[in-house]
């Protein structure tokens, strides 16, 4: 099945997607952004990662394409905890010439209500490294997600320690943001 927001597609991983998802997965400008630890990947190793997913209801993975640009990025809901309602949720727009262009945005709000209205969940989490002044702002200011605290030193990036920041959605208080948009509407594939 597909999800539609305003002007992106939240679809499945194919294995299709191996050569744009290895050139994100090196790109030191996307990567540096991420928390986590990145070693350089071969396509190979790409191909091992996507023949992982179970879509077995805890971590689910979806491209972002924009309608009539292809693929734009990845966003994810993992580690969803279906007797708390809650999971974690990350996103990247992998290529520069997409960035700024609202497909982020767009992206998370539909992520958000499909969280928050399909899935029946209550509260989303996620961490953002201090520096990316442009994913907080995107969380924050347009969606509506609530810094809850840092956790000091936590990421080694541009030769010194950075703070991650923690943001945290509920169903409730994101609900005035999420009313600007249109409902999600999913259509299965065929």
């Amino acid at each position: 099945m597909n999800i539609f927001g305003d002007s992106i597609i939240l679809r499945a991983i194919e294995s299709d997607d191996v050569d744009v998802l290895h050139r994100w997965s090196n790109d030191p400008e996307v990567q540096q952004n991420l928390g986590g630890w990145h070693f350089p990947l071969s396509r190979a190793s790409m191909h091992r990662w996507i023949d992982t997913f179970k879509y077995d209801g805890i971590d689910q993975r979806f491209v972002i394409e924009g309608k009539g640009t292809g693929p734009v990025g990845l966003i994810t809901l993992t580690n969803i905890n279906w007797k708390d309602r809650n999971a974690f949720h990350g996103v990247l727009i992998g290529e520069g010439r997409h960035r700024r262009k609202g497909f982020a945005e767009d992206a998370v709000r539909t992520i958000m209500r499909y969280a928050f209205e399909e899935m029946g969940l209550e509260r989303l989490d996620t961490t953002i490294v201090e520096f990316n002044s442009a994913s907080l702002k995107l969380h924050v200011d347009k969606c509506g997600w609530i810094e809850e605290g840092r956790k000091a030193n936590a990421v080694f990036r541009k030769g010194k320690f950075w703070s991650l920041v923690i943001l945290g959605a509920t169903r409730h208080a994101s609900s005035s943001h999420l009313g600007k948009a249109k409902a999600v509407r999913i259509v299965a594939k065929r």
